[in-house]
């Protein structure tokens, strides 16, 4: 159905406003494509090039970045970070603020509202930088290695939070980008969360360390440990991924390196509730769960007695990506196995969804995963959208079909800044990917998408050192584009045809002799 006969539909009463506009969110979400006119300019210099150098090759990119080409195959010469962009977090408010961190433990803030005309090329210029804190320098302010992940305050966006390999998660002021607080964890932080409905101010760290830590924000200091039964020498290994229920504030699921999905209820002393199981398509069923805890004594004796399998696994490899639906319905898990598993939030129980041989997923970091907006798609039809390392997949998430490839990821190989000077060569990479809606960074307030200058958009981070953007096509500009693509194309034809009949006529119009 097009936008005419949809807008009939919708001007005759067939279709109610809900409908008519989750039809064209619909089309929109599976209409993304690369827009390289948004560039992101940290500041930053090639290595060993002189001022002219820096200059003339950034007014080269901008000429490029004018004419609306995807030209990634080229030398690039503006960096967000160039020694790489590992994480990125966007306000889930308006969707303005963009924050991005680097392999040099640097984070920058970018209005995203600077440029106000979206069909207009533009390079963001960072408002905020929080450089590196010297290694002599402990106390600073700053992170001191690279940064693993960032995520916003959820209740507001004038907070948000960073962790790094530097063992420490960092509460920041957004207005004055300077620390509010520091917790020094005492191992490799990979990944945080805070519950984005919690009255509680409760943020879980995924560490180098098997136990999940929980660190109240009120308290300035870390409260709980969360140790799976039996996991006292740590065969657990890492926590690479954490998740709070948008539905329950107290439960929390978290995914280990030995390839299992827990389910926590951090009101209890034992922690442990369940245990996602890849061979477990029925779930738990209520009156087992009651059973359990009538005769259960808590621990293992009680997960034993609501038929949990204590070596229950969801994945073969190690997982480290992990997310909610916007209704807590379903739970999304990734794993080294290159298997996507959806579950029954309800249940436990493994959904069965197939996804097929295209998954690529071999990185020891935090995947970062999401899905549609609740409300932007027929209900049962969300989208899931997974950074598959050079490209993103947009898959049904119920029957693990591909809508579309994204790609135009930049070089497979790409030269960076190294810490201490020079360069070193990096395969490239895509880190991460944040959704810009009318409700921001992954949760929805209605069935609208985009921000106050877009009608949407996604923001990855690449290990090439680039933030890219990418951008759903409206029909309008369709045409448009159509139009002048066929008006160039038919130019061109003309000059080739001009040529060869110039050519044809000069060797007809003399007279060739053979001796």
């Amino acid at each position: 159905m097009n936008l005419d006969q949809i807008l009939f539909e919708r001007s005759s009463g067939n279709i109610g406003p809900n409908v008519f506009a989750r039809l064209q969110t619909t089309k929109l979400l599976s209409s993304f494509r690369p827009a390289p006119r948004f560039r992101f300019d940290g500041g930053e210099r090639a290595v060993g090039g002189n001022a002219g150098e820096g200059s003339s090759s950034i007014a080269g990119a901008r000429a490029a970045g004018d004419g609306g080409e995807q030209t990634d195959s080229r030398p690039l010469s503006l960096w967000a970070h160039q020694a790489g962009v590992t994480a990125l977090a966007l306000e889930r408010f308006d969707g303005r603020i963009l924050i991005s961190g680097g392999s040099e433990a640097a984070i920058k803030l970018w209005d995203l509202e600077q440029c106000s005309n979206p069909a207009s090329s533009h390079t963001h210029q960072p408002v905020a930088q929080i450089p590196r804190a010297a290694d002599n320098e402990p106390s600073a302010s700053g992170h001191r290695y690279g940064i693993t992940h960032l995520s916003f305050y959820p209740f507001d966006s004038a907070a948000f939070l960073s962790c790094s390999y530097d063992q420490t998660l960092k509460l920041w002021s957004t207005e004055a980008a300077r620390v509010s607080g520091s917790f020094n964890l005492g191992a490799k932080v990979y990944t945080h969360a805070i519950s984005p409905i919690a009255s509680h101010l409760l943020v879980a760290c995924g560490t180098q360390h098997p136990a999940v830590r929980l660190v109240d924000l009120r308290s300035s200091s870390a409260v709980q440990s969360l140790l799976p039964p039996g996991q006292v020498g740590g065969s657990a290994g890492a926590t690479l991924a954490v998740a709070w229920s948008p539905r329950h504030e107290h439960v929390l699921a978290t995914g280990a390196v030995d390839g299992g999905v827990r389910i926590w209820d951090v009101r209890r002393a034992s922690g442990l509730v369940g245990l996602l199981d890849q061979e477990d398509s029925l779930g738990i069923l209520h009156p087992g769960r009651a059973r359990g805890a009538e005769g259960g004594v808590g621990g293992v004796g009680e997960l034993h007695g609501r038929g949990v399998r204590l070596s229950a696994r969801a994945h073969t490899g190690p997982v480290n990506g992990l997310t909610w639906t916007d209704d807590g319905a379903h739970i999304i898990s990734a794993g080294h196995d290159c298997r996507i598993r959806v579950w029954d939030a309800a249940t436990g129980a493994n959904t069965l969804a197939s996804f097929g041989p295209n998954i690529r997923n071999s990185q020891l970091a935090r995947l970062t995963m999401f899905v549609s907006p609740t409300g932007l798609t027929p209900p049962n039809k969300e989208l899931l959208f997974f950074p598959n390392e050079s490209e993103i997949l947009v898959m049904d998430l119920h029957e693990g079909s591909i809508i579309t490839r994204l790609r135009g990821m930049g070089p497979a190989v790409a030269a960076v800044r190294a810490l201490r000077g020079g360069e070193r060569t990096i395969k490239n990479r895509l880190t991460s990917v944040v959704w810009r809606g009318a409700g921001g960074g992954g949760s929805s307030s209605g069935v609208v998408m985009g921000g106050t200058n877009a009608p949407g958009g996604l923001y990855t981070s690449h290990l090439d050192g680039q933030i890219r953007a990418w951008l759903p096509q409206l029909e309008g500009l369709d045409e448009e584009a159509e139009d002048e693509s066929r008006e160039e194309v038919a130019e061109v034809r003309a000059k080739k045809r001009k040529v060869l009949d110039d050519a044809f006529r000069s060797l007809m119009g003399k007279q060739i002799t053979f001796t």
